[in-house]
């Protein structure tokens, strides 16, 4: 994907060397959890169609592994999860694990060859479960060793983490690399990190298992830090992300991949393993599937990102740079103008150019009049059909 710099109009403070020089050259890639961990946002229900569609849409955007379900606890996924393995898809297909006996043995009988298995470490969650450490570390060895045993890969995700004893979590790491994981994730489970903490302990995880073993970091929003804390987790040496498409999830949701993919490469010229310009096909997939609306003004796919109603802005129009940070190009997104309460003389102008209608000098100002009257009395935008009226009433009635 072209990310060339006369597309991205960011602040020349953030090129800084020592901004920059902290962030890696080497491309971060992607693990999305959309299908599992985005399915847990209230009242989603996914089919295994509608699973393999979505899957289908994140192979076109890049992400690199999809996590394709939870099989042990649902037929549905498991059936999703064949669906998928037939689509013969570019990215890799990981399942969920629980780090149970049963658990493996379902990924087995999938003839899923990757999978994270997860396990909680915090004392809060190991209280909640009834659950010792050292119950928790036979577990997390057991179900290591016996994936192993059948040649699956797996990712050891820590629950919780970020709220565990560290030596206890370095602890559990290192277990789990002995027992045969090949991958680690730091979990902020609740999202209980501001990005500076999990700078620190993704930094000090790096420095347990060392730089030979892939570092994951997974976050949630519940402080609207997920993407900060992502950001962070790369600067401190991770280089997977996991998260959804548009931040779906439990509470406030997960990190939002997309957001996280276009702050690392506009913001820190790190590359990324993502095709933005697939973005907002993803998003619209996933949210009429989910059956939820986004904010208007959500990064990346909020309908509202590139349409100006606002006359003073809608004067500078024509310098996309100096009203947007990111050219339009970059998420495939279409600017335009709009006509409202907010709206300008240059509003007018581009409008009408845009709709091919012909307006004399003198009719611009009660164009506009009539404009900002109807938009209020209606409390909404006018369409392209109600400026039409509105200029042949201004042109039968100078």
């Amino acid at each position: 994907m072209n990310y060339s710099a006369d597309k991205i109009w960011v602040s020349e403070l953030n090129a800084r060397p020592e901004i920059r020089a902290v962030f890696p050259r080497t491309t971060i890639r992607f693990y999305d959890t959309t299908l599992r961990d985005g399915e847990q946002t209230v009242g989603v229900v996914l089919s295994p169609q509608q699973k393999l569609e979505i899957a289908r849409k994140l192979d076109e955007l890049g992400v690199s592994r999809i996590e394709a379900g939870f099989p042990r606890v649902s037929p549905e996924d498991a059936e999703a999860i064949q669906l998928m393995q037939k689509a013969k898809l570019k990215a890799e297909l990981w399942g969920f694990s629980r780090a149970l006996k049963a658990d493996v043995e379902e990924l087995v009988r999938l003839d899923l060859r990757a999978s994270v298995v997860e396990a909680p470490t915090s004392d809060i969650k190991l209280k909640a479960y009834g659950l010792t450490r050292d119950d928790v570390l036979r577990r997390v060895v057991d179900a290591m060793s016996i994936a192993k045993q059948n040649g699956i890969t797996t990712a050891f995700f820590a629950v919780d983490g970020t709220r565990t004893d560290l030596d206890f979590l370095k602890k559990i790491y290192l277990a789990a690399l002995e027992a045969g994981t090949t991958e680690i994730v730091v979990v902020d489970t609740i999202g209980a990190c501001g990005p500076e903490a999990v700078e620190f302990l993704v930094r000090e995880v790096c420095a347990w298992v060392g730089a030979s073993t892939p570092l994951h970091f997974h976050g949630h929003n519940d402080f609207g830090m997920a993407t900060a804390c992502a950001v962070a987790a790369v600067r401190a040496g991770a280089g997977w992300i996991q998260g959804t498409i548009n931040g779906m999830g439990e509470r406030a949701g997960n990190a939002d991949i997309c957001e996280i993919a276009l702050a690392l490469r506009c913001l820190y010229d790190v590359p990324v393993a993502l095709d933005l310009t697939k973005v907002r096909e993803a998003s619209e997939v996933v949210s009429k599937s989910s059956g939820y609306t986004l904010d208007a003004w959500k990064p990346l796919v909020g309908e509202n990102l590139f349409v100006r109603e606002s006359g003073a802005v809608a004067a500078q129009f024509h310098i996309p740079e100096a009203i947007e940070p990111y050219s339009a190009e970059l998420v495939n997104a279409h600017r335009s103008i709009v006509l409202g309460k907010k709206s300008g003389l240059d509003s007018i102008d581009l409008k009408c150019m845009e709709l091919g209608l012909t307006v004399l000098p003198e009719q611009r100002a009660p164009i506009l009049a009539e404009v900002k009257k109807r938009s209020i009395a209606k409390r909404g935008l006018l369409t392209d059909e109600e400026l039409r009226s509105i200029v042949k009433e201004i042109r039968l009635n100078p």
